[in-house]
């Protein structure tokens, strides 16, 4: 775990320019380069990849706790994998945490939809909800909505429009879910639980604290945590990985 290769080092670097950069050079840049909503008016077609290297500007843990877990189990896996797939790899994860955060986000922004619309209002009632929910969180990180139906879920469908995703969480959950399949006998800890635990054990659980949390609501490390796009990088980097060991993971025409 102590060697940085190179694929690593870029990334590491680059992740810390643009944090660099967005607290500094660019007070918009969660605006142009985090991830929204598809119907959010903030949305551009380039952030589900840009929003990798976007971390939380109100605290520097998010980007150390990622950029710790990148080194620490990147570049184990560069090793294996060698630096063009797992350049491949690292993005695929990536854009699947994007993918299934979004459909997420989707659904959740459909149910409250259909309450809205069962109320009687109309579409553009709903739009202009929505457009004024979200200027307000902008503003004062407070919301009012109309409570009707099922308040829940209209509040769940304002959240996934006026919520951007960022980090490199999801790109790093698939490299967790590759370094277990590649190491599952290696030992890892938690910081507030030190006892070691088998990463074939270890890292399963971590993705079912994620569905746990994304299903209940209930966060156990913390808010803000976008539960789905971990899940969604752990499974999309388990099907690369499932379908490399199983056909071609030690073909050179990758490296």
């Amino acid at each position: 775990m102590g060697r940085i290769t190179e694929t690593v080092k870029v990334l590491l670097i680059v992740n810390v320019i643009f944090y660099l950069g967005s607290q500094f050079l660019l007070p918009n840049a969660v605006q142009l380069f985090g991830l929204w909503f598809p119907e959010n008016p903030n949305f551009h077609f380039w952030q589900p990849f840009t929003h990798m290297f976007m971390h939380d500007q109100s605290s520097i843990f998010h980007i150390l706790f990622n950029m710790y877990a990148l080194w620490a189990f990147g570049g184990p896996v560069e090793q294996m994998l060698g630096r063009n797939k797992f350049i491949f790899f690292y993005f695929s994860a990536g854009l699947g945490a994007a993918l299934i955060h979004t459909l997420v986000g989707y659904y959740h922004y459909q149910a409250g939809y259909d309450v809205l619309i069962n109320a009687g209002l109309t579409p553009g009632e709903i739009s202009d909800t929505l457009n004024k929910a979200f200027t307000s969180i902008q503003q004062s990180g407070q919301y009012s909505y109309p409570n009707v139906g099922d308040p829940d879920k209209v509040r769940g469908m304002i959240e996934a429009f006026s919520t951007s995703a960022v980090g490199a969480s999801g790109a790093i959950y698939g490299v967790l879910v590759a370094f277990g399949m590649l190491f599952p006998n290696a030992e890892l800890m938690l910081i507030f639980l030190p006892v070691p635990v088998k990463a074939k054990f270890f890292i399963p659980g971590l993705i079912l604290l994620d569905l746990f949390s994304g299903v209940t609501g209930f966060s156990i490390f913390g808010g803000n945590i976008a539960n789905f796009a971990h899940i969604g990088g752990a499974l999309f980097g388990f099907i690369m990985m499932w379908y490399w060991k199983k056909n071609s993971f030690n073909d050179k025409r990758w490296y």
